[in-house]
């Protein structure tokens, strides 16, 4: 999986600063960019020779290599998008004077080439080059989100993953989250979050948080089914997805129909079970999204309370932060409060089910 280990993609506290709890955005902050090595081809001398002439005129070999981008041979241009993704992911300095010397645009073409290699350098080059915040403003207006959409759909496992990324740094800009959803990238993330291996699921579910602050995006995740994916890595304890899935979990259930598409997906048990046995991290949004699941429906407050919720939240009272036990009190009093409105609503449940 070519992915890069430098850390220069994390998150900062104010990336996801809409996190319900404590604003902690450490379980977002390990998406990372391309994490390719040395490329093995016939020409890494030849690739070598170039990055160390860059040192001295970077700029006569940017612009010799975005030129080679739009070259006739499906060869050069596989060279030359591999030496822009190796630049870019090395030299922080260059990845703005890659984007000035005109390369956005034929890098964007090339990732809808048939040619799946091809696309595949071309996604990636796009994600390491919008490690540079000027850069993202620049492909958004060059109409780079329809073809990582496409990536997203038809590319490798890796084009995938950096198509995920890449759509991740643009949705950083608020104004790109509507588009972003509209091009159809929400089904293909959830698809990629219930089927990608580890790497992908994670890149997934951070694109996902971004992009589902928005309203219409929430829905649209819910429609394509993002509820069973999330559920059943907040079951598994073992897939170090518990947190990234309650964390996109506790911004969908906002709206109506998550709550409903969580409840339907049998997501009360596995959130008391979180309540529980999670961590402290865990236990705390696990709680604030059955408060919300609660809120305003008798039949989910029985259910929750059916599950035997209430003996850990009493537990959580106890030993949780200032902030879970706050909201274990507040789910225990609408558990118990009023007990013949829970025992009839959960009769009517028993009965509709």
């Amino acid at each position: 999986m070519e992915k890069e280990n430098s850390g220069s993609f994390k998150y900062t506290g104010k990336s996801f600063s809409k996190l319900s709890v404590n604003d902690d955005s450490s379980a977002f902050s390990d998406c990372n960019s391309d994490r390719s090595g040395e490329f093995q081809t016939a020409s890494s001398q030849n690739r070598r020779l170039l990055l160390a002439c860059a040192a001295e005129n970077p700029d006569d070999l940017i612009r010799q290599l975005v030129s080679d981008l739009e070259s006739c041979s499906i060869d050069e241009q596989k060279q030359a998008a591999m030496e822009i993704r190796l630049l870019a992911k090395n030299k922080p300095e260059d990845r703005l004077n890659i984007a000035k010397a005109g390369a956005i645009k034929p890098l964007i073409s090339l990732i809808s080439s048939s040619d799946s290699q091809l696309q595949e350098y071309g996604v990636t080059a796009i994600l390491n080059l919008s490690l540079c915040d000027e850069n993202k403003e620049l492909m958004a207006s060059s109409g780079a989100i329809k073809p990582l959409v496409r990536a997203l759909r038809t590319g490798t496992s890796t084009a995938k993953e950096n198509a995920a990324c890449a759509l991740l740094r643009l949705s950083q800009m608020e104004e790109n989250k509507v588009a972003i959803g509209r091009s159809g990238a929400i089904p293909l993330l959830v698809n990629l979050l219930e089927t990608g291996a580890f790497r992908g699921k994670k890149d997934a579910a951070t694109a996902l948080y971004s992009l589902c602050s928005a309203k219409e995006n929430k829905i649209r995740a819910v429609q394509a089914g993002i509820m069973k994916p999330l559920v059943e890595l907040m079951a598994d304890f073992g897939s170090n997805m518990v947190d990234k899935s309650a964390f996109v979990l506790s911004l969908l259930i906002t709206v109506p129909e998550a709550k409903t598409a969580v409840v339907e997906e049998a997501g009360i048990p596995v959130l008391v079970e979180i309540i529980e046995v999670g961590s402290q991290r865990q236990k705390e949004i696990a709680v604030s999204i059955l408060l919300q699941i609660c809120e305003d429906n008798l039949v989910f407050r029985a259910m929750v309370a059916r599950e035997g919720a209430i003996p850990a939240l009493v537990a959580l009272t106890q030993s949780g932060t200032n902030r879970a036990k706050q909201k274990a009190e507040t789910l225990i009093d609408l558990l118990r409060q009023p007990r013949s409105s829970n025992a009839a609503a959960a009769r009517t449940s028993d009965v509709s089910g």
